[in-house]
């Protein structure tokens, strides 16, 4: 598993400079800040999702072809607005019938599932087969925009634990996005604060979280673990 490096990234709109930075990606770096601080714009920009009126520069360097869904893949926020909820899963699948049994039995989801439309699985079924269907084309880069959001406490800590196994498994890198330093702290090494456009704090995710240098991670972190208790 190489480090992806993103020697700059930056996102205007005129003369407004709405995204500048810079970051690598080792094994697991999760981008977290609170709503506007230009993660998710990052996000796609990196999967070249932004509209036209957008200027858009990246430097980036990989020991792979840069291409949304081949070696890049991305696991969206909410499955339910993912998958059409009038075509049964395996026709969303556009994978062998053995492709799709394999991941399914990699995620933990009953191959007759495959015959199912979306509504008649659960949000944590739901979430899983987005999953799979990332990681049909066996992905460099894993792409995740708050995949755990919807989800209950149980199958949160479920998602984490199954996302680490499979990234064993496959040797996947992945970029996480989210406001919920919980899930990043559990799941990813090394981590990114945002705040309006800007890498603020960085580091190895623990001590980012035990020994932050900046108030708005100080923040972000009392407001995230007050109630939980949290020290590492």
């Amino acid at each position: 598993m190489n480090t992806i490096h993103i020697d700059r990234l930056k996102i205007a709109l005129g003369d407004r400079v709405l995204v500048d930075i810079s970051f690598d990606i080792r094994r697991s770096l999760a981008l977290v800040g609170q709503s506007g601080s230009g993660k998710s714009l990052t996000l796609k920009a990196l999967l070249g999702l932004l509209e036209p009126s957008l200027e858009i520069s990246i430097e980036k360097r990989s020991d792979f072809e840069w291409k949304r869904g081949v070696s890049l893949s991305l696991v969206p926020q909410n499955p339910f607005t993912a998958l059409s909820p009038l075509t049964r899963i395996k026709d969303q699948m556009f994978l062998t019938r053995e492709r799709q049994s394999e991941l399914f039995a990699l995620l933990g989801l009953e191959e007759s599932l495959l015959e199912r439309f979306p509504p008649e699985l659960s949000g944590g079924q739901l979430q899983r087969v987005v999953v799979a269907i990332a990681l049909g084309s066996n992905p460099k880069l894993l792409l995740l925009d708050e995949p755990t959001t919807a989800l209950d406490p149980e199958s949160k800590e479920a998602m984490i634990a199954l996302l680490k196994t499979l990234q064993e498994r496959m040797g996947f890198s992945m970029l996480f996005v989210t406001h919920d330093m919980s899930v990043a702290s559990a799941l990813c090494e090394d981590i990114c604060i945002l705040r309006e456009g800007r890498v603020i704090e960085a580091g190895k995710t623990t001590d980012v979280i035990t020994h932050p240098k900046e108030g708005y991670t100080q923040a972000l972190i009392d407001a995230e673990f007050k109630t939980r208790g949290f020290r590492n």
